[in-house]
Order: C-alpha cells, then structure tokens, then sequence
C-alpha cells in the first residue's frame, strides 16, 4: 500500500492548501468516511478538516451523504484535477493577450535583473521560448538534466522544437565523457570547448538577451543556481560574434 501524503506536493502544486490535500488524499484511500475518521487517516485536527471538506466541495473534489443519518464524506474523480487545470488555462487565455500587450508597452530596451533557484531556471526558459531565436551556448554543462528539472523539460522542449528555436552548442569538454547523453537530447550542431577553459559559469545567447550563470556543472544546477539576465540588442549582437570567433577555433 501507498504511504499517505505520497500526492501532497503534487496536490498543493495543482492549488490546494496542505490540509485541502492531504483532506482529499485521505479520501481516496478511504472512500466514504466521516470527519472523524478523516481527521485520524489525514492526520489534520477535526476542525480543520470540517474547513477543508468544505473547500474541497465548492472545487468539486469531494461530495457529502447522509448514510442512516451519519454525515459521510467522499472524493470525487481525480479527473476532475485536469479539469481544474483547464478552466484556469481557459481562463489565462481569455486575459493573456492584453497582459502581454500592457507586459510589453512597458519594458525597457535594455535592462539586467538576475533569476534564483529552479524555479528562476524555468523563467530564463520561458525567455528563450518568447523569443523563439537561435540560442548559442557557451560552456555549455547539460544542466537540462537536472532531476528538478524532468518534468517541466518535456514541456519546454515540445514547445521550442513546435517554434522552430535552433540550438548551437560549444561544450565543456567534460560533458563529453560524463553525460553524452545530452547529445542526443540537443542534436546538431554542437562542439567541445579545449579543457583547459572550463569552468563553473556558462553564457547563453538568444534574441536581445545575455544570460550568465553561476552555479552550474555537469549534467546539474547546483542547490541555488543563480542566471544574471542582460537585455541589450547591442550587446546580444556583440556576444554572438564573440561565440562565432569561439566556434570557427574549436
């Protein structure tokens, strides 16, 4: 049997509070259940689970019965977690447009902010499908396979191959022996930097924008990676030379 809590952090990642899913997780295991015997599978005082079932029932996740007039609790179809999801997905679209638009209007030609964590790792990758150009790699690591990283990665790289985004790899030379398997991954074109210019950063460029990272090695982000994003077309302009100057030595 599956420990309880196994789909906590997937629930809380789909919107529900911590009590709200490990409430309707208890359900699943149970089926119909009273409050009491919820409270004791989900380990969340009685009175907090009397708030979550009432929450749950207003996202359509759990229903209540009156069984020879006991009060029973039960879940609803996990499916009903996808629907959730598109209606917020529906929702976005029905704004996105403008949002973008007002996003837009506002940014400035040039400007440097800096990512952190995984999470920030995502956001440059959201940067890269925005701008749906090549990107040229420096020092390259193989930190796409990142564990963190393995679910939203099916995502990002369905998109930018349906957008046509090109990638130019120059490696560390150490990625070669020690996870070839990216090569696979990214394909074509791509080549080794000599080993004696390796190092823990890596520079990407793409559109108008110069990333630089910090944190980073083979094959993995290190505990707090750290991307400093630059906005210049001048100075994008400028590091793709620099990497065509790398390329056209190795």
């Amino acid at each position: 049997m599956r420990p309880i809590n196994m789909y906590q952090e997937l629930l809380q990642q789909l919107g529900l509070s911590l009590n709200e899913a490990r409430v309707y997780e208890a359900l699943l295991y149970l089926g119909e259940a009273s409050v009491n015997t919820i409270s004791v599978k989900s380990k969340v005082h009685r009175r907090n689970v009397y708030d979550s079932l009432n929450k749950l029932m207003e996202k359509g996740l759990a229903s209540e019965m009156f069984v020879q007039g006991e009060k029973l609790f039960k879940p609803i179809d996990p499916q009903r977690l996808h629907e959730m999801i598109k209606e917020k997905e529906m929702a976005l679209e029905g704004s996105l447009a403008q949002m973008k638009k007002l996003y837009s209007s506002v940014q400035p030609e040039a400007e440097a902010y800096f990512f952190r964590g995984v999470e920030g790792f995502k956001n440059y990758l959201q940067l890269i499908l925005e701008e749906k150009q090549t990107v040229y790699f420096i020092g390259a690591k193989a930190f796409w396979l990142d564990p963190r990283l393995q679910h939203y990665l099916r995502h990002f790289d369905g998109e930018r191959r349906k957008r046509g985004i090109k990638f130019v790899h120059l490696f560390d030379a150490e990625v070669k022996m020690q996870k070839p398997e990216i090569l696979k991954l990214v394909g074509k074109p791509y080549k080794f930097l000599p080993a004696k210019y390796s190092s823990a950063t890596a520079v990407d460029i793409f559109g108008d924008y110069v990333v630089m990272f910090v944190g980073v090695k083979p094959g993995e982000l290190y505990d707090e990676p750290l991307q400093f994003i630059l906005k210049s077309k001048l100075l994008a302009d400028g590091y793709r030379k620099f990497f065509q100057c790398m390329w056209d030595s190795c």
